[in-house]
């Protein structure tokens, strides 16, 4: 048993090693390998783990956090079946289809905007957007400028032609997001209407546009940790601008209804293993970071990779008063980056 222990510590030691000097140093991110190396650390590990991806936080992407604020124009009714989501119409989920008017968008863009976001982001449960609704995010872009609201405008409207990206480029759309949830080898046990693949192709006509592309996922699914090594490799060669880490919150009505919580230790993990393998990378929290790590799990989080996040609320779960998160970065002296840090 002590041989055992000494192998495995010596392991330990040897990979935060070797990260320390691949990606803190060279500014390379960890492989796939790797990161699984990462991943099954023994927790009494976790806390130099923090305080590495932390360190290379600081040094390839600076002090500032970048604060979002989202808001939903089209809420339920999705014909998707993606497990977790209870916006989609297959489920008995409580969410029912819902449009949100230009004057509401308007008003949800300036509250974001006052609370120092530099992002809002304008999202719709669909497979894609149809012509109603991309003629709707037109039409509210335009509002939020001519009401003179200082804040970059991101929007999530599902899989896209290669023509709505342009469209999307014209009409001055920053950033785009379309998560591709979890691993390739792990989606079919996730969503059954459309593929890893079609997302793929999504994000890559996002990114050739020159779009800023923002892609996640969440974790807790029932994936494995070698499937969770497998997603940060494959989101690595994708090479995202931005990356929100999600944490499962189950919601009622829906296929995953009963999946248990992911456990604090694993998500703060999964947050550093992920920074080790995305080092220049905008890592954002989001949704199911209350239920997964609560206010000190939070705070580890951001010592420890995370320098980005979400205020208010999310889609269809409550998230923390975005005044408590300022208070946090404020607490920990992390500076809100300005909107012209961003542009």
């Amino acid at each position: 048993m002590t041989e055992t222990l000494d192998r495995t510590d010596t392991l330990a030691g040897d990979i935060l090693s070797t990260a320390r000097q691949q990606v803190l140093e060279e500014g390379r991110g960890l492989s796939e390998a790797q990161v699984l190396e990462v991943l099954r650390l023994p927790d009494e590990r976790l806390e130099e783990l923090l305080q590495l991806a932390h360190e290379v936080r600081m040094r390839w992407c600076g002090p500032e956090v970048e604060v979002e604020g989202i808001v939903s124009v089209k809420t339920g009714g999705c014909p998707e079946d993606c497990h977790f989501c209870s916006q989609s119409g297959q489920f008995s989920s409580p969410v029912r289809a819902a449009w949100l008017d230009i004057p509401e968008l308007v008003k949800a863009a300036r509250e974001t905007a006052r609370t120092g976001a530099t992002e809002f982001c304008i999202v719709a449960a669909v497979r894609g957007p149809d012509r109603r609704l991309m003629s709707q995010v037109r039409e509210g872009i335009k509002a939020i400028r001519d009401a003179g609201i200082e804040i970059n405008i991101a929007c999530s409207l599902g899989m896209l032609t290669s023509e709505q990206v342009d469209e999307l480029v014209e009409m001055g759309v920053h950033r785009y997001n379309h998560n591709l949830e979890t691993a390739r080898s792990y989606f079919p046990q996730v969503v059954t209407t459309h593929t890893w693949e079609e997302r793929w192709e999504t994000l890559v006509m996002v990114r050739d546009a020159d779009m800023e592309v923002c892609c996640g996922g969440i974790i807790g699914m029932g994936e494995t940790v070698e499937q969770r090594a497998e997603f940060a490799a494959q989101l690595a060669e994708l090479g995202p601008d931005e990356v929100p880490l999600n944490f499962l919150n189950p919601r009622p009505g829906t296929p995953f209804a009963d999946y248990p919580v992911l456990e604090p230790r694993e998500a703060l993990k999964t947050i550093a293993a992920f920074r080790l393998a995305l080092p220049r990378t905008i890592l954002r929290y989001a949704g199911g970071r209350e239920i997964t790590l609560g206010d000190l799990g939070t705070e580890q989080g951001l010592l420890g990779g995370i320098n980005a996040v979400i205020v208010g609320n999310y889609l269809t779960t409550l998230g923390r008063p975005a005044e408590q998160d300022l208070k946090l970065l404020a607490d920990l002296k992390m500076p809100i980056k300005a909107l012209s840090d961003t542009i």
